[in-house]
């Protein structure tokens, strides 16, 4: 099992209703607004690196009102 967190800029005033639709994806363990450079923020997980990748590029960044996501694996050091 893979997870990351998925850093989110947002359109102006589109954060709530981005979290919000994020949050009911497949995959999505949650999704929150926030202050700061990001608008969102996401815990997302998947089986394997291509599909978190998949599911980034192929659901997350097809929400509307989203500009720009950066993907942070999480690693166990």
């Amino acid at each position: 099992m893979v997870q990351a967190y998925i850093l989110i800029q947002t359109e102006v005033g589109k954060a709530s209703t981005v979290a919000e639709t994020i949050s009911k994806l497949p995959g999505v363990l949650q999704a929150e607004d926030v202050t700061g450079p990001y608008d969102v923020i996401v815990r997302a997980q998947s089986d394997t690196v291509d599909e978190l990748g998949r599911m980034v590029v192929a659901r997350v960044q097809q929400v509307d009102g989203i500009t720009r996501t950066l993907t942070c694996p999480i690693v166990h050091l």
